[in-house]
């Protein structure tokens, strides 16, 4: 009910002062969107193992339903690049109507994980899991359109496998496939900016490639026929849907939905900085369900948010949702006056659009920010989550991933500084403490770090063998937890230390850390009048305890 209560108030705010000036703006921005997502269309529909007309159908559902529901005003879903890694092995092992079922089903869990309140996981994946993700879907896309590129036909259904299969079973490329996909790289790379904003360079390359090859008349494989309607002739029945086969889709059915929610709600929090606009994380997920139940009834393909359409839209002076809607109504245009064109568009041209997406998806300002600055738990994480995406399935290599980071985490934890020093007479004059001469008996060991189980054998050690000690001060200013067995660990440290005729004092322990040492009994051990706020005071105290 909350969901639907936050969904009105904003449309309410979104469009407070709603005008024919913002109606124009959102117009446009709706048609600069549509240029940018037509080639993209077709070209994930064919990359997913559908079609182009799937991918021109997922984009035209998308941009009604999960606009209209979507968490902000901004988001603008479609089939995106991620998503055909996943769906191209997919449709391999279970053919289009695999893709449909589990595209229903995955709508099912993004609808559950919005209502149980999901959206906001992606602040719990490591930034550096997420570039290393992306990096490696960017690898299996490129991987995947080699086929095409250079107009062949390999063996085997991941990429890596097809790669390899051209070396074991021959490897002939269609020049003339090459020549038109290397030109459409070309283009992208070369085209200027301030065109782009008129013209995107994908779209562009589109368009000299296919007026250059119907002079030509190259023999290269184009998309084929683009039916003139939204009901594809290959598309999921509710007659024909068995909900007995959820636990058969289930996991490409959650490898969807996880890609989808993850790839959405990244897309929110950045492209939200852009327009200065907190996405609803919970509602979002619920749209991209709403919209992923609906597309396969039409035909289509997964669906997420897309943050290239989103941020073209932002920059295009999106007001609201209705340039999603907008930018659905000029691909169904388009869909009906431009099929014919459509149907002529070399794969190769797709191909070379797609390797340049996969090239400019990766999130390089993040890679440089790593590797510049050599952080080598970040360097780790990046290297085995794009390894993993590459080799296995893309929901474990986020598991992987995160995994890892959990992992370094811990061993970071392990890391205690302990640091066992003289006390300096120079120091505590400079504090006004005057004291004639600081026994070296007195030892201030400083302890910086979690006390838990994993660090309590370093603990133990290093501070049993201390020499000639009569008092140990451990300044514990540097501990922001401890568990049950650091707590342990210290009662059976205090022990020995007492056994062995030293004086164990506490200073400067923080106020949970002192509530656990005073429930695990080690204050009434040493006793209260042996815990300092400071080291200074405790240092005091020692002094008066060995003179005496």
């Amino acid at each position: 009910m909350h969901l639907i209560k936050d969904y009105v108030q904003d449309l309410k705010t979104e469009f407070t002062g709603y005008n024919g000036k913002r109606l124009g703006r959102d117009l446009m921005a709706g048609i600069t969107v549509a240029a940018v997502a037509l080639p993209l269309a077709l070209a994930f529909g064919v990359s997913s193992g559908a079609t182009a007309a799937a991918g021109l159908v997922t984009a035209i559902i998308s941009g009604v339903a999960i606009s209209l529901l979507s968490g902000a005003s901004f988001q603008i879903s479609g089939p995106t690049g991620a998503m055909t890694a996943i769906l191209v092995t997919l449709a391999a092992k279970y053919g289009m109507q695999g893709i449909l079922i589990s595209c229903f089903f995955a709508g099912i869990i993004l609808i559950a994980a919005g209502v149980l309140k999901l959206g906001r996981i992606i602040y719990y994946i490591p930034s550096s899991v997420i570039t290393g993700f992306t990096s490696g879907i960017a690898i299996i896309i490129a991987l995947g359109q080699l086929d095409n590129f250079f107009g062949v036909t390999s063996k085997g259904d991941l990429a890596i496998m097809k790669v390899l299969s051209y070396f074991t079973s021959g490897f002939s490329p269609n020049f003339a496939a090459m020549g038109i996909g290397l030109a459409v790289i070309l283009i992208m790379i070369v085209w200027p900016a301030k065109w782009n904003s008129k013209v995107p360079s994908s779209l562009a390359a589109l368009i000299l490639v296919l007026l250059f090859n119907h002079f030509a008349g190259l023999n290269v494989a184009v998309v084929g026929e683009i039916p003139k309607t939204l009901f594809l002739d290959e598309r999921l029945t509710l007659a024909g849907l068995d909900f007995a086969q959820f636990w058969d889709f289930f996991v490409p059915a959650l490898s969807i939905a996880a890609l989808a929610m993850i790839e959405s709600l990244l897309c929110g929090a950045s492209a939200g900085k852009m327009k200065k606009e907190t996405i609803n994380g919970d509602r979002e997920l619920v749209a991209q369900g709403v919209g992923n139940i609906l597309i396969p009834l039409f035909g289509g393909v997964p669906a997420t948010a897309a943050i290239a359409r989103t941020s073209v839209a932002i920059k295009a002076g999106c007001e609201t949702r209705l340039t999603g809607v907008f930018h659905a109504v000029i691909l169904l245009l388009s869909m009906f006056i431009l099929s014919p064109v459509m149907s002529e568009v070399p794969l190769s041209a797709l191909a070379g659009i797609l390797i340049v997406t996969a090239w400019r998806m990766n999130d390089w300002e993040n890679i440089r920010f790593i590797f510049s600055h050599k952080f080598k738990t970040g360097m780790l994480k990046f290297f085995i989550t794009m390894a993993a995406t590459v080799v296995l399935d893309l929901t474990q290599a986020i598991i992987i991933g995160v995994a890892f980071s959990a992992f370094m985490i811990v061993v970071k934890l392990t890391d205690i500084d302990i640091t066992i020093a003289d006390i300096e007479n120079d120091r505590l004059e400079e504090i006004g403490i005057h004291i004639p001469k600081v026994s070296k008996t007195i030892r201030m060991a400083y302890l910086t770090g979690t006390i838990f189980f994993a660090v309590t054998d370093k603990l133990k050690k290093q501070l049993t063998e201390l020499g000639n000690t009569e008092v140990l001060i451990l300044s514990m200013r540097g501990v922001p937890a401890i568990d049950l067995s650091g707590i342990q660990a210290l009662l059976e440290l205090e022990q020995e230390l007492a056994e062995e005729g030293v004086t164990v004092m506490l200073s400067s322990a923080q106020p949970k850390v002192l509530e656990g040492l005073r429930r695990g009994g080690l204050i009434d051990r040493i006793g209260a009048e042996h815990v300092f706020d400071s080291a200074e005071h405790a240092i005091v105290r020692a002094q008066k305890e060995v003179e005496a």
